[in-house]
């Protein structure tokens, strides 16, 4: 199918758009600024009048702020949820409809949950105006349920080769990389998935040919980490030793512990389609490529 993407310079969206294309699709760059309403309808328009009339498209939305810790707060919103709002309204206004909208929440919306691993049906509770951003806009989305077919999805943590080093894991990495003697670090104490980016594309892949319309999915794959496995991997595939300390100005207040998914119904559309839910990446072997990435 052809599909625009936006946040396709983006970690995620460059590695997605890299998938897709090995798997057959045409990718279109969606290149606009979300939070100018008129630009977003002028490109949409644009975009899809360009593509070929007799094949499906679909749209893969992925642009976002998604540092937890950026600055500007209220931008979240402008960008999260007000700039989604331009594009669905610039969807729902084509003549030709897409066959899918796939658009990317985040896990980050469950905040600090009892219950683990989380399902879709967990109330979600969001700690930090990055979270409550997500939420809101997946709200906002569903008023547009009726015009366009909807796949919601909520990524657990996940990593890979080119992801911003203000993140942990490639900060992580590249001290290691470096050989650096001393990291600061925030809180220590927390556990994450670390699934592999080409595993979070391969599952939007998926789910733009079998979501349900209007359908919420967990991405994730159950398997959690703390910090501390993570330092001692990495301390083994680097063959590096580095001292941790603890830097109160890194450590965020209501930081999520522990956050882990249940991925039940995204294995329930790879059954349904026929298809065997795919090997997940080792943490070691997408460690293993950040360093090497690192080095080169």
């Amino acid at each position: 199918m052809n599909i625009l993407l936006t946040g396709a310079n983006g970690f995620t969206g460059l590695r997605f758009a890299e998938l897709a294309q090995q798997a057959g699709h045409a990718v279109t760059a969606l290149q606009v600024d979300l939070t100018q309403p008129q630009a977003v309808s002028d490109a949409v328009a644009a975009a899809v009048a360009a593509l070929p009339q007799a094949q499906p498209w679909a749209v893969v939305h992925l642009a976002a702020l998604s540092f937890v810790g950026h600055a500007d707060e209220l931008a979240f919103y402008g960008v999260n949820v007000q700039g989604t709002l331009n594009l669905l309204a610039a969807l729902a206004g084509q003549a030709v409809r897409p066959s899918c909208v796939l658009v990317a929440s985040s896990a980050n919306v469950y905040g600090n949950c009892p219950q683990s691993p989380i399902a879709e049906s967990q109330a979600p509770a969001p700690v930090n105006h990055y979270a409550a951003s997500k939420l809101a806009m997946e709200h906002l989305a569903r008023t547009y349920a009726d015009r366009l077919p909807l796949v919601l999805t909520r990524p657990f943590n996940y990593t890979g080769p080119g992801q911003a080093p203000q993140f942990l894991i490639p900060k992580l990495v590249d001290h290691f990389a470096r050989r650096a003697p001393v990291v600061e670090l925030g809180n220590l104490y927390v556990e994450r998935e670390y699934n592999d980016v080409d595993f979070v594309c391969h599952s939007y892949l998926h789910l733009l040919a079998h979501g349900e319309p209007l359908g919420l999915y967990n991405i994730c794959t159950s398997m959690t980490y703390t910090l501390d496995d993570v330092i001692v991997r990495l301390r083994r595939l680097a063959g590096h030793d580095i001292e941790v300390r603890v830097n109160p100005a890194f450590v965020r207040a209501n930081e999520i512990q522990r956050l882990c998914g249940d991925p039940a119904r995204l294995q329930a559309v790879w059954r349904a389609a026929g298809d065997a839910w795919p090997t997940a990446v080792s943490l070691d072997a997408t460690l293993a490529s950040m360093l090497a990435a690192a080095a080169a």
